[in-house]
């Protein structure tokens, strides 16, 4: 903070840069947190937006992480004061006993009425106990399952529902093969310059819209989101349920996805262009990582939708030929056949670009 403060940018990014390395060493949440939110500041001063943003996410990330630890050190908080409560009962019991032995003792002649008193002193000890316990257990077990909701929220927002059982119920989740997937890549044009004529709370809020957006539109059409790489956004169709029409939905969510686009252009000066490009073919999917896993996918699949992002034209939707003949007979969808294209490391590749039939 101090170098920082002093302007010594170079010289705070190198002690963020070793807090973080020394907490992560110690496994140490807290310090991490403190030291991705150091390197925040420091990337941010610097106009670095792209990597502030990705130290301000795994800031957000940790204290997640953070905020469940403190939730598991309430339930142990909570257990630690039924057991105190279980032992108040068993000192109260023994306290009344001592007391019934003496009454017993002094008014022998009143053994009757002492006895009696004495029962129904229990049972009102024995009812205010139950009672007491019932409300605990009913507490705590509202807590766990609102603890168990949150967790599994918290999992299912990274993992697909069938993976994320898979993984509650053995532990672990086998990668798969899947013969026919649809991945779907978007990029905005021009990114590295737009970004500069923003500051870094625009262009996070920025982003966070266009993504927010995404994420719905692939819930829409029932496409799995994979991740997102500074502004370029990756979601598959056909996995990890394989279904006849994930093809065409990935692309009407790709088609949807410009729409949002344009329209957002439509209504702000200060927004982004985009590319968007699919291929279809065999993957490898599966969790990678045993801290902050995720589900990701491999193959010569993904390469290739890459390439058809990265050979498209801002506004449009390009797709490879195996895709076009998933769909080419969906009377939805029109096509411009662009040719073979030169492709880094693939060759020649037809591609078309595809859009809504227009109803005249």
């Amino acid at each position: 903070d101090l170098y920082l403060r002093l302007g010594d940018h170079q010289k705070a990014l190198s002690l963020c840069e070793r807090a973080r390395i020394m907490a992560e060493g110690v496994d140490h949440l807290e310090f991490q947190m403190y030291a991705c939110e150091c390197l925040y500041k420091v990337h941010k001063k610097l106009g670095d937006g792209i990597s502030a943003l990705d130290f301000h996410e795994q800031m957000l990330s940790l204290k997640d992480s953070l905020q469940l630890e403190e939730s598991a050190k309430q339930l142990q908080q909570m257990e630690f004061e039924r057991v105190m409560l279980q032992d108040s009962l068993a000192e109260a019991e023994k306290a009344r006993m001592v007391k019934e032995a003496h009454l017993d003792e002094v008014r022998r002649k009143n053994r009757t009425r002492n006895y009696l008193a004495g029962v129904g002193l229990l049972l009102l000890i024995f009812a205010i106990g139950f009672y007491g316990r019932w409300r605990f257990v009913r507490r705590s077990r509202d807590e766990i399952a609102r603890e168990k909701d949150r967790s599994d929220n918290l999992l299912l927002n990274i993992l697909p529902a069938e993976i994320a059982d898979e993984l509650k119920e053995n532990g672990k989740a086998e990668a798969r093969d899947y013969d026919k997937v649809s991945i779907l890549f978007t990029d905005f044009v021009d990114f590295t310059e737009t970004s500069e004529k923003m500051n870094a709370k625009d262009l996070v809020a920025e982003l966070n819209a266009c993504f927010e957006a995404f994420d719905a539109i692939t819930l829409k059409y029932g496409l799995e989101k994979i991740k997102t790489i500074g502004d370029s956004y990756m979601a598959v169709g056909g996995l990890p349920v394989p279904s006849e029409e994930s093809t065409a939905n990935t692309v009407l969510a790709a088609l949807e996805m410009q729409q949002f686009i344009h329209s957002r252009n439509e209504q702000r000066k200060d927004t982004f262009k985009m590319r968007a490009g699919i291929h279809t073919g065999p993957v490898i999917a599966g969790i990678v990582g045993v801290r902050k896993f995720q589900y990701d996918v491999w193959g010569d699949t993904v390469n290739t939708a890459s390439r058809m992002e990265n050979l498209g034209e801002q506004g449009k939707v390009n797709i490879s030929e195996s895709t076009y003949n998933q769909i080419k007979d969906n009377p939805a969808f029109s096509f411009e056949n662009r040719g073979r294209i030169e492709a880094k490391g693939k060759g020649e590749i037809m591609m078309y670009f595809v859009s809504i039939k227009s109803n005249s």
